[in-house]
């Protein structure tokens, strides 16, 4: 069976994509610090007749994650897909956020993703072909207050990608690489995310369950995109970003405070995730579920524009020939 590792595959996005991949027949590997939700997913996980393995490492730590990478083909084999899925973030004004806490979310992030990269790349390339599919985010493009160290790093994972991309084309790399961009999704990290402000967290509307978004992830390894953007409010994100920003400011410095609280939950847990996992929140799913969606569009932008201008080319052409027959 093929081979997919993921970080942060114990919660969230990660856990619903360790489960649709090991539903579509692959075996899994799983990245993240938790021990006792290692031990949880990959129980879960191999009831569905795949072989699994967890390993607690700290995606920010380099050293750790080649340790991890070595272990995983040791003992499954050689890997055909590598998810970096792994996020920490505070959510709070940039004033209240100390110097330690913004560079721990960069570094688990951003860096995560780097240092789960750099061992993928390692892995797969005396094995011939493999998929690394990048976790991004509407935010990559669209920034939004009281998440710019979360925001920033996603920004750096799209330009990271980017530029990594052109360099396995210029390599000729039989690697694929792809950064599927997600929407706000229903997951516990609402729950365990730093949070200095003055209600408890959510997502801001609409919101997708976390399944819909794994069976977009495997899409996107089966169409190998260079992008994927999962969601109507994403493309709506990205695209009015590139042409109306200061727009989008103006509404977000308005809205968005009030978009991130949940003014039906009182209390919130105070234990945090940012330098230390916290248990009994691993599972895919988080609070919201009432009002989350359970199925999501996706496109390839490159696709669809080539589709568009092909579509136009055609109509023009269609145009342009009526015109002419008039005319004689």
């Amino acid at each position: 069976m093929p081979l997919v590792v993921i970080t942060g595959g114990t919660a969230g996005v990660g856990r619903a994509t360790a489960l649709c991949f090991a539903r579509h027949g692959y075996d899994v590997a799983v990245i993240t610090r938790s021990h006792e939700g290692l031990a949880n997913a990959v129980q879960e996980i191999e009831t569905l007749g795949v072989s699994a393995l967890g390993y607690s490492a700290d995606v920010a730590d380099a050293h750790q994650m080649r340790d991890a990478a070595d272990h995983i083909v040791t003992t499954l084999g050689p890997v055909a897909v590598w998810i970096n899925v792994a996020m920490c973030t505070v959510i709070a004004p940039f004033t209240q956020i100390d110097a330690a806490e913004y560079q721990r979310v960069t570094d688990v992030t951003y860096h995560g993703v780097v240092n789960g990269t750099r061992e993928a790349l390692r892995v797969m390339t005396d094995r011939g072909p493999g998929h690394i599919i990048q976790t991004g985010s509407a935010l990559a493009y669209r920034s939004i207050p009281l998440q710019s160290p979360y925001c920033g790093a996603k920004a750096a994972i799209r330009g990271f990608t980017d530029s990594l991309r052109s360099e396995l084309l210029h390599t000729q790399s039989p690697i694929h690489l792809t950064m599927v961009h997600l929407p706000a999704v229903n997951t516990p990290q609402f729950d365990w995310s730093r949070n200095k402000l003055p209600r408890p967290t959510r997502p801001v509307a609409p919101v997708y369950q976390p399944e819909a978004v794994a069976e977009a992830i495997f899409k996107a390894v089966r169409t190998a995109p260079r992008e994927l953007w999962v969601g109507k409010a994403t493309v709506q994100s990205i695209l009015g970003n590139m042409f109306f920003p200061g727009w989008l400011d103006k509404l977000l410095a308005k809205k968005a405070w009030k978009g991130q609280m949940d003014f039906h939950e009182n209390t919130s847990d105070d234990r945090d995730n940012l330098y230390a996992p916290v248990e009994g929140y691993h599972q895919a799913q988080g609070r919201f579920s009432r009002e989350s969606q359970r199925h999501v569009t996706a496109i390839d932008p490159t696709r669809t524009v080539k589709v568009l201008l092909a579509t136009l080319g055609v109509l023009s052409a269609v145009a342009l020939g009526r015109r002419w027959a008039r005319r004689r």
